[in-house]
């Protein structure tokens, strides 16, 4: 009897799918795609079309293989690939790369592996949509345009191994002229004056403070400098103090929507200071399924890369009946939350982030999770059951004071707040992060009970002077709000971009933000110069706006193609004329020639960075560049230094080597281990453990 055969992108889905499924059904890994337009050439045929050519990568032939081998005896091939546009394609070129007239191919599409949306899959397929094959065709083909035609210039000006993109320009921009932003900001001085008050009877109240804002006719007060806050506290001193107004006011806070995909990456960074690329690593690991105890593998969380906020019904109700039987009926609405998000392009058949079952807490499956699992799946399963609590009550109470000089017959205005908590609602269990820019100032301390015309006495006053401080740079979260805020790339890309930009040494980051370094700053300007109207935010924000309506069967994908081409290919051939040739300087290190006696300079060559003499030609010395950590090998003694392996992952081994071969992948500190001496790394965050015994222990702080 014939199988169907299930086709996925990974064995881990694969996995848990099979336990779904049963025996009727074989389940196969792609590995990802298994078609792609060809390294070594531009691989698109301008003259017709925009025709792909597609070919099957060198690594992909033999799985290629063995999915035409399966689906030459299977009875119905079902293409379970993820439910965006890019599964989508994958989907088509399964189809194209595997295809026999003997059998049907069927698309399934879920955005949760549980075992009712697995089921309602199966007994709905449909036919492979070719308009969100066609948008993500599209862009593909973009993108292959602007970095095969545009790159090649790059190497010939500045360096080789340089590479533009359509929307990882953009993004490099945006950082760019944020960096400019901070170089031109000159800061100026301000100063501020809170009074320490109290109420004159009766005399056990506690002392309170309030700030200047003001005169009490609701002029503003600007302090520029140390003599004009010295002149005012002064007369200050001998003001009488009384309450002109207290108003309070009952304040409700609502909770946030469950997660898409920016929000997870940006509240991920926030809380867990995860990157956008670590965060999506790990979310596929919770989509695709783990084995959590009696239950076998199970798939944890609904489909990570969505721009939606919509929550299925059932998961709606499952929430609201948790939330009343762990926290009382208190802690629910009257009715249920649905929320509506404007984002660009969003795709409403999805559903938001969020776990498949709430009534799996994390507490439950902590066990059977890595570290760095749970805190992701604790932080989506807090968002979405907070999402469907009631509002947070506060008491916010204002008190106006008015401070009345006699000698120069001003008066002051001083003001001071509080918010007092009457019910938690779904602050007792999550509440947004923020980002720096958006954190509050100082909180002010309780009030005691005050009325208008209450009299006051002051304590003390503290002048305190300030500067105005420039915008901050950006970080993981908020390169991505900004992103997805202008329209720019969608959920799939922000990972991406934010990878590429830092690979390619356009950026690095310092205390986790965003720093454009010299090859940012010259490869930006360029770009900008030559490419005006190609690297835009606003055209950019535009072309992805015409993916979108490929996508929803309004636009041709040639036509969106052809409109972008005629302008850049203009731009393309004015920048190779007119495009001159950048010399960047290299960078000096204090390491010593030993052949010559003149510094090394740190060069970047085809195969990454190297070490070479700054006397070259005249001296041809060189050597491989290493990043030393400060520690010595605890075998040889030589410097522990920082290396890539085969994978492009880092590990971290002996600059002894070939001749010492000690090598870790946790990054090693240079405190010894405080029960053998031994060499202390760092794993898991703020925790250590040593390579020599069985030491395992949070980091000190000396």
């Amino acid at each position: 009897m014939r199988k169907n055969l299930v086709i996925v992108e990974s064995p881990a889905k694969a996995r848990t799918l099979s336990k779904i499924l049963g025996r009727g059904y074989s389940l196969k890994a792609s590995m990802g795609h298994v078609r792609d337009l060809p390294k070594s050439r531009l691989g698109v045929d301008i003259e017709n079309s925009f025709a792909p050519k597609y070919v099957v990568p060198k690594g992909k032939r033999k799985i290629v293989l063995e999915l035409k081998e399966a689906a030459k005896t299977a009875s119905t091939v079902y293409l379970a690939t993820d439910p965006d546009r890019e599964g989508e394609a994958i989907s088509w070129h399964l189809a194209e790369v595997t295809k026999s007239n003997r059998m049907p191919y069927r698309r399934v599409v879920f955005h949760e592996i549980t075992k009712e949306a697995i089921e309602h899959a199966f007994k709905h397929p449909r036919s492979i949509d070719m308009q969100l094959v066609n948008a993500q065709q599209a862009r593909r083909i973009l993108d292959r345009l602007v970095g095969y035609k545009i790159s090649p210039l790059l190497w010939r000006k500045v360096r080789r191994g340089l590479s533009a993109g359509r929307v990882q320009s953009v993004a490099l921009r945006i950082i760019v002229d944020r960096e400019r932003e901070i170089e031109k900001f000159v800061p100026e001085e301000y100063w501020t004056i809170e009074a320490e008050l109290t109420q004159k009877v009766p005399v056990e109240v506690a002392a309170f403070r309030a700030i200047l804002v003001g005169l009490i006719d609701g002029t503003k007060l600007d302090i520029h400098n140390r003599k004009e806050a010295t002149a005012i506290s002064d007369e200050l001193r001998q003001a009488a103090y009384n309450v002109t107004k207290v108003k309070t006011k009952k304040v409700t806070r609502q909770p946030a929507p469950p997660f898409i995909t920016s929000t997870l990456q940006q509240e991920a960074w926030r809380k867990l200071h995860f990157t956008a690329k670590q965060t999506m690593a790990i979310a596929q690991q919770l989509y695709e399924g783990l084995t959590i105890g009696d239950e076998g593998r199970v798939g944890l969380i609904t489909y990570m890369r969505t721009d939606s906020t919509r929550v299925a019904r059932s998961a709606v109700v499952e929430a609201r009946e948790f939330i009343s039987n762990k926290y009382g009926p208190q802690f629910i609405p009257p009715h249920a939350r649905s929320f509506v998000r404007i984002v660009k392009g969003a795709q409403e058949a999805h559903e938001a982030i969020r776990p498949t079952k709430v009534r799996r807490e994390p507490s439950l499956i902590k066990p059977h999770l890595t570290a760095a699992q749970f805190k992701l799946y604790q932080l989506i399963w807090k968002r979405m059951v907070a999402s469907q609590m009631s509002a947070a009550l506060f008491d916010n109470t204002v008190v106006d004071i008015q401070a009345r000089c006699p000698d120069s017959k001003t008066k002051y205005l001083l003001r001071t707040s509080c918010s007092v908590s009457r019910f938690p609602g779904f602050i007792i269990l999550y509440t947004e992060g923020k980002d720096e820019d958006e954190k509050e100032g100082k909180k002010s301390s309780p009030l005691p009970h005050l009325e208008k015309d209450d009299e006051l006495e002051l304590i003390g006053l503290f002048p305190e002077q300030h500067f105005t401080q420039p915008p901050s740079r950006f970080t993981e979260a908020t390169l991505v709000k900004t992103l997805e805020q202008w329209g720019i790339g969608r959920p799939s890309t922000y990972a991406p971009i934010l990878s590429t930009i830092q690979e390619r040494g356009y950026v690095t980051k310092a205390r986790g933000s965003f720093q454009p370094t010299e090859l940012g700053f010259v490869v930006n300007d360029l770009l900008t110069k030559h490419f005006s109207n190609i690297i835009d935010i606003k055209f950019t924000a535009h072309m992805e706006e015409g993916l979108d309506e490929v996508a929803n069967e309004n636009r041709d994908w040639v036509g969106v193609i052809q409109d972008f081409y005629i302008p850049f290919e203009k731009s393309l051939q004015n920048a190779s004329r007119l495009m001159a040739k950048v010399k960047l300087a290299d960078e000096l290190t204090e390491e010593i020639c030993p052949d010559c006696g003149k510094p090394l300079v740190i060069k970047i060559g085809r195969y990454g960075k190297f070490l070479a003499c700054s006397g070259y030609p005249e001296c041809k010395y060189t050597k491989s560049f290493q990043v030393k950590i400060g520690v010595s090998c605890p075998q040889c003694g030589s410097e522990l230094v920082e290396r890539l392996s085969k994978k492009k992952r880092v590990f971290y081994g002996c600059s002894n080597y070939p001749n010492c071969q000690f090598a870790t992948n946790f990054r090693p500190i240079p405190q010894p281990c405080p029960k053998c001496s031994g060499l202390l790394t760092l794993y898991r965050g703020k925790w250590t453990k040593c390579t020599k015994c069985d030491y395992k222990g949070k980091l000190r702080q000396d």
